[in-house]
């Protein structure tokens, strides 16, 4: 390959790494003069590479948005992140079709250069998970585009949905964000119908339309941290309250945010996180015979408030943990 050539792919290269690039940086990346870059930048333009020059003290050359797709261009790091991005997201459900991000992997993978290829390959051979992979269920694409650009521009939505025993209903949300949690996609926001807020599983809706209109969201809006708060306080047959003393730290390290809300039960002002005192901790589960091991493994004092049937197991695990201990 010419270096003219060269220089006018490299010269696409930097146009597609986004922002106007003037014509200095560019003759200086190229080392080539002004001229010159110009001269490139007319060969991308009869190729129908959308390039536009913006005028003024900081003007130069940008690509602009066209019906055609530029040539995609990638160096050999930013392939290998494409493609191990492609895998670390369809094992963790990071994905919003069967068989998008296979496609997709093959498709670059078909066009690499064989030095390349063979790296890649070696990584691949040689990477292990310790987790296997996940079943996910898969959100729609057009249902995902849709919701998020209703988030980010704060239109309302018409839903169809689908819940998790089969009933389905046509609902209004105003989307406050799209958050992905444990391979699952979730959209969280507000049914301007009853005033309440809720959190919907992306792969249960059906359908998703914007209706005219807009909204404002509350201030200091924080999605993901809506999601987890309302995974500790869903509806499930167990409410249990307990009193640990301890940190928020090493009360979390057992009990994260998605499963126990985790509060002072005499708020002082000034208090040092790192200093241990009595928390109130509330959670809910439909079963409780996981948690007696997670109490007993934050080796921290603690009192059940609430139900009887957790403190019962709590004391058979004790007993079965001393017999055993007393055995020879």
């Amino acid at each position: 390959m010419s270096r003219p050539t060269v220089r006018v792919l490299t010269l696409l290269e930097l146009l597609q790494s986004g922002g106007v690039r003037t014509v200095a940086e560019l003759a200086d990346r190229l080392g080539v003069d002004g001229r010159t870059v110009r001269r490139y930048v007319d060969q991308l333009i009869d190729l129908d590479v959308p390039v536009e020059a913006v005028r003024g003290r900081y003007g130069g050359y940008r690509l602009a948005p066209g019906y055609r797709l530029p040539p995609l261009m990638l160096s050999d790091d930013e392939a290998l992140a494409v493609l191990l991005g492609l895998v670390a997201g369809r094992r963790g459900g990071l994905t919003t079709a069967d068989t998008a991000s296979e496609t997709a992997a093959a498709k670059i993978r078909r066009v690499l250069p064989e030095r390349l290829a063979r790296r890649l390959d070696t990584v691949l051979e040689s990477l292990a998970f310790t987790a296997s992979p996940g079943q996910f269920a898969i959100p729609d694409a057009e249902v995902l585009l849709t919701v998020a650009d209703a988030a980010r521009h704060r239109r309302p939505l018409s839903i169809r949905y689908t819940d998790r025993d089969g009933r389905r209903s046509e609902r209004p949300l105003h989307a406050y964000g799209i958050v992905s949690h444990s391979g699952r996609w979730y959209v969280t926001g507000t049914d301007p119908e009853i005033g309440e807020d809720r959190t919907f599983r992306l792969d249960r809706i059906v359908a998703a339309r914007t209706l005219p209109g807009s909204f404002e969201a509350p201030a200091g809006l924080d999605p993901a941290q809506r999601v987890l708060s309302g995974f500790a306080t869903a509806e499930y047959r167990y409410a249990v309250t307990l009193r640990i003393h301890g940190t928020v730290d090493q009360i979390r390290a057992r009990l994260p945010a998605s499963v126990a809300s985790v509060e002072e039960i005499a708020p002082t002002a000034r208090v040092d996180p790192g200093i241990e005192r009595w928390l109130r901790v509330e959670l809910r589960a439909e079963t409780l015979d996981w948690l007696p091991p997670v109490l007993a493994s934050l080796d921290r004092q603690f009192v059940i408030e609430r139900p009887d049937e957790l403190r019962n197991l709590v004391i058979t695990l004790a007993d079965r943990l001393a017999s055993g201990a007393r055995q020879a």
